[in-house]
């Protein structure tokens, strides 16, 4: 991270329970050293005994790593810092409306065959990661499970949580994926409205949906990290926290960034040569 960039971090991390008189004590390694080993991870999809000598010691990254699984830190890390960006981009730090896709990938050899399942339509043997997202394409939710279990069912384990956790979001966008009943009982049992985005059959060849895009744009950006273009995670709690490591890594890039550069100004004589 560059200095500008762990300045946003930094005020967004987790303050740890010593500093508030709840127990422990303090950590023996920089929270700088050790975001920015777990961020090497998730970026080049390295094993963790591959650490490079200019970070703490693998097995204290993952400890710490763990740690952060295990007590939600990495979600809220990530969540205050898509709270930030989204008051950057000029709207309320709370969602009205969201988006729901998934992601089917294959699964290594690590990923033991009571969490990984077979994707049919895509015809991959591994998981599926589904995700809820807001207009800007930020990560609200991500769930990891069996590439087997469909849209749906995984929609009936989201939307409530979505619905507890965003109580503004009321409307949803989705694909054909989720019609059926899963509409009747969003409306009548949680009060959101799913609304289908359908590809017509006159359509030939690429052609961007509305609202379905921005779900598809944040699948793409998942790629991007090297340690997601497969799953290589004994749990599934793991890959999700990989997952928001990855979007927080991107949103903490977006809020370091200089809003507008002023162009130089140029003399009348280079104006004119």
């Amino acid at each position: 991270m560059t200095d500008a960039e762990w300045a946003v971090v930094r005020e967004a991390m987790p303050v740890p329970a010593w500093l508030e008189g709840r127990g422990g004590q303090p950590e023996g390694y920089c929270h700088r050293q050790m975001v920015d080993a777990i961020r090497y991870v998730t970026d080049n999809g390295i094993k963790w005994r591959s650490m490079p000598v200019d970070f703490p010691a693998w097995d204290r990254v993952y400890a710490f790593f763990r740690r952060w699984r295990r007590k939600g830190l990495a979600k809220e890390f990530h969540d205050r810092l898509r709270g930030r960006a989204r008051v950057a981009a000029g709207r309320e730090a709370e969602p009205t409306a969201a988006v729901i896709d998934s992601q089917s990938v294959k699964g290594a050899a690590s990923v033991p065959a009571a969490s990984r399942g077979y994707d049919g339509g895509k015809k991959i043997n591994g998981r599926r990661r589904h995700v809820i997202t807001d207009c800007l394409g930020l990560v609200l939710m991500v769930l990891v499970c069996a590439a087997d279990v469909t849209d749906r069912e995984a929609a009936r384990i989201m939307l409530p949580g979505l619905r507890a956790r965003f109580r503004t979001v009321t409307l949803v966008w989705a694909d054909g994926g989720y019609t059926g009943r899963l509409v009747t009982w969003a409306k009548e049992k949680l009060q959101i409205t799913l609304q289908i985005v359908k590809r017509s059959d006159d359509m030939t060849g690429f052609v961007v949906l509305p609202r379905r895009w921005v779900v598809e744009r944040t699948l793409g950006w998942l790629m991007h990290s090297r340690r997601l273009v497969r799953d290589f995670e004994t749990l599934p709690a793991s890959s999700e926290t990989f997952i928001y490591f990855s979007q927080a890594t991107l949103i903490s890039r977006r809020l370091a960034r200089p809003a507008s550069r002023p162009r130089p100004q140029q003399s009348r004589w280079t104006a004119l040569v």
